[in-house]
C-alpha cells in the first residue's frame, strides 16, 4: 500500500471508530434506559420465552456493548480490524432493522427512521472496506507483522 493509501486508511478508522466506542460507552452510562429502549421495540423475548424476560435483554445489552467497544477500540488502533468490522457490521445490521423501523411508520417520523436505517447500512459498507483492505500500514496489525518477520525463525 502507498503511503496515500495508508493514510485514507487511518483517517477512515479514525473516522469510524469514535461512533462505535460512544456508543458501547452510552450503553454502559445509561444501562436502565436502553434496556427499557429496547423493550419498547419488542426486544423483551415475549413471544420466544411466554413473559417479558429481562435477563435476555440484559445479555443482548452485554453483547451489544462488548461488540461496540470491542469493534471500535479495534478500528481505532487498527489491531485485529478485520474482526473488528465483522463485530460492528454483526451489530449494524439487526440495529437497523429492529430499532429504524421506517417501515412501520408514516410521515417525519418515517423519515427520520429512513434516514437513520440508511446511515446504520452505510457505516455497514465502510466497514465492509476495512474487511477487505484491512488495518493498512499505519496500524498495530502492520507493526506486528513487521515485528513478527524480523524475529528469527526457532531451529529443530
Amino acid at each position: 500500500m502507498s503511503s496515500l493509501q495508508n493514510l485514507v486508511v487511518l483517517l477512515a478508522r479514525l473516522v469510524l471508530s469514535p461512533l462505535f466506542i460512544f456508543g458501547g460507552v452510552n450503553h454502559l452510562r445509561n444501562w436502565s434506559g436502553t434496556i427499557k429502549f429496547m423493550t419498547s421495540k419488542g426486544m423483551g423475548m415475549e413471544s420466544v420465552f411466554g413473559s417479558s424476560s429481562p435477563v435476555v435483554v440484559q445479555i443482548l445489552l452485554a453483547g451489544a456493548t462488548a461488540f461496540l467497544l470491542l469493534g471500535g477500540l479495534s478500528l481505532l488502533l487498527g489491531l485485529r480490524a478485520r474482526w473488528g468490522a465483522v463485530l460492528l457490521i454483526v451489530f449494524l445490521v439487526p440495529a437497523a432493522l429492529i430499532f429504524h423501523d421506517f417501515w412501520n411508520y408514516d410521515g417525519q417520523i418515517k423519515q427520520l427512521q429512513m434516514g437513520n436505517f440508511m446511515k446504520n447500512i452505510t457505516i455497514a459498507g465502510g466497514l465492509l472496506m476495512v474487511l477487505a483492505v484491512g488495518a493498512g500500514g499505519w496500524s498495530l496489525d502492520a507493526l506486528r507483522r513487521k515485528r513478527q518477520s524480523r524475529s528469527p525463525i526457532p531451529g529443530p
